[in-house]
C-alpha cells in the first residue's frame, strides 16, 4: 500500500514511464504493511507502476539520524542496493559495513539486513533491484539483440 502520490505512467505497446520526482522528494511516499505493522516514510515500490514482470524495484530515502525500523529477509529473492545520496551503514545478520554514493550491495534472501543513515544533515538514497535468486543464468549482455536500423530522433512522437 502506499500514499496517495499523484503518479502518471505513460504507456506504448512496449513501455511505461512515470517521474517520481527528485530523491530528495521521495518522503512524499509512505510505504505501509499493515499485517507486518510496518510504515515506511520515503519508499515506493515500482512493481505495479510499471507492470513489471521479473523484478521488482523501489526507491527509498532515509532522513539523517534515523534507521529503519526492520529487520527483513526474503523467501526466493536476492536484492541489490544501490547508494546514490548520502552515508550510512547497512547491516547483514551480524556484520556492519558503511555505505554511501556509490556502493552497491548483494544480499541472499536469508540474510537479515537493515539500514541506517549517519549523516547529521543529509538524506540517504538508495534504489533497491529484487529478482528470484539463480533466475538469470545469462553473461552480462548474452540476452540482448542489435537492431540493424540507424539511429534518428527526428519524427518521434513526444508523449
Amino acid at each position: 500500500m502506499m500514499a496517495q502520490v499523484a503518479l502518471t505512467t505513460r504507456t506504448g505497446q512496449n513501455f511505461a514511464v512515470t517521474d517520481l520526482g527528485l530523491f530528495s522528494q521521495l518522503r512524499q511516499f509512505i510505504f505501509e504493511a499493515p499485517k507486518a505493522h510496518i510504515k515506511a516514510e520515503g519508499k515506493v515500490f515500482l512493481k505495479q507502476i510499471l507492470d513489471l514482470s521479473s523484478a521488482e524495484i523501489s526507491f527509498n530515502n532515509l532522513s539523517p539520524k534515523t534507521s529503519v525500523p526492520f529487520y527483513h529477509k526474503h523467501r526466493l529473492n536476492e536484492e541489490i542496493y544501490i547508494f546514490v545520496k548520502g552515508k550510512g551503514e547497512f547491516q547483514v545478520d551480524d556484520c556492519v559495513f558503511s555505505v554511501g554514493e556509490g556502493t552497491v550491495v548483494r544480499v541472499d534472501p536469508e540474510g537479515e539486513r537493515c539500514i541506517r543513515n549517519t549523516s547529521d544533515t543529509e538524506d540517504l538514497c538508495w534504489i533497491v533491484i529484487q529478482s528470484r535468486v539463480g533466475s538469470y543464468p545469462d553473461h552480462t549482455i548474452e540476452d540482448g539483440l542489435g537492431v540493424q536500423k540507424r539511429v534518428s530522433w527526428v519524427g518521434k512522437q513526444q508523449i
